[in-house]
């Protein structure tokens, strides 16, 4: 629709609302443009009472390549109106950083996490580093067959995504591998890690994360806001919430401990061989 540039908002069945990533020429690479519209689009099907179930999917030929760290047209943080209340994000030593990051990371996914109606992530192709916390925030995860999911961050110096659900959504022992190695791992293997709600031929896709949301559709709309809210509070009871505010200190000191050992958010050694040995501000700010 016109009104937004990176996303589409859709309607495909009754009770149902679609927000669609639709920068396929940056595999939906989630700059701040998609950030602050995905929210907005969470914000339009929230207030409508009509909608009691939101699909998240993105244009083909993958779901998510992660946080476009390149920014876009020279646009900042001020060109978008914050939906927190932390400022101080041109701040210097380590407080701008973790303002910015608090704001359309770690602050983001904790909205859209709780947003209180049904959520079902639909994951086809490459779903990578930020676009594994895309999906992790919904409630429900339909996957492609040929879908692929890694997190490369450590490659990077840091500790994983701002969004730290690895041990939640992989298992202890599962976690900690995928994370040392950055491996890929398939639907199939995300289905049998508990992650994945169900693997579905990628044609089928589509249609199938919109015919599940239309059957959640017709649950009545306050037991389904109860219900998510309940399941979320036992996780949070567990330490979830906890655990996520203190890994994403833990990741803030990675890039503390980058900007004083390279001048650079991230470990240059990491890097593609295009972009090692230089500093880009672009990569200092992370969008």
């Amino acid at each position: 629709m016109a009104e937004y540039e990176a996303i589409r908002y859709e309607t495909p069945a009754p009770g149902v609302a679609r927000i669609v990533m639709a920068r396929p020429e940056a595999r939906n690479a989630q700059d701040l443009t998609m950030t602050y519209e995905i929210d907005a689009a969470f914000a339009r099907a929230g207030r409508d009472d009509a909608i009691k179930c939101v699909i998240l999917a993105g244009d083909d030929p993958h779901f998510s390549s992660g946080h476009d760290l390149r920014g876009k047209a020279g646009k900042t943080i001020h060109d978008f109106e914050q939906i927190s209340h932390w400022g101080a994000f041109d701040a210097g030593g380590a407080e701008g950083r973790l303002a910015r990051e608090m704001e359309i990371y770690l602050g983001v996914s904790k909205r859209w996490r709780d947003f209180p109606k049904p959520t079902i992530a639909a994951v086809q192709g490459k779903c990578i580093a930020g676009g594994l916390m895309l999906a992790w925030v919904c409630d429900l995860i339909l996957a492609s067959d040929d879908a692929q999911f890694r997190d490369p961050v450590i490659d990077l110096g840091a500790c994983g995504v701002e969004w730290f659900a690895h041990p939640w959504e992989l298992g202890w022992r599962k976690a900690k591998e995928l994370l040392f190695t950055a491996d890929w791992f398939s639907a199939e293997e995300a289905r049998q890690f508990g992650m994945v709600n169900q693997v579905i031929p990628r044609a089928e896709l589509a249609d199938k994360a919109v015919e599940l949301a239309a059957r959640i559709a017709t649950k009545p709309a306050f037991a389904l806001k109860a219900t998510k809210l309940a399941v979320n509070q036992m996780q949070d009871a567990a330490g979830f919430q906890n655990g996520m505010n203190t890994v994403f200190a833990w990741h803030q000191l990675c890039h503390a401990h980058n900007m004083q050992m390279f001048n650079m958010a991230v470990d240059p050694s990491g890097l593609a061989p295009s972009v090692k040995g230089r500093t880009d501000a672009r990569l200092e700010k992370k969008g």
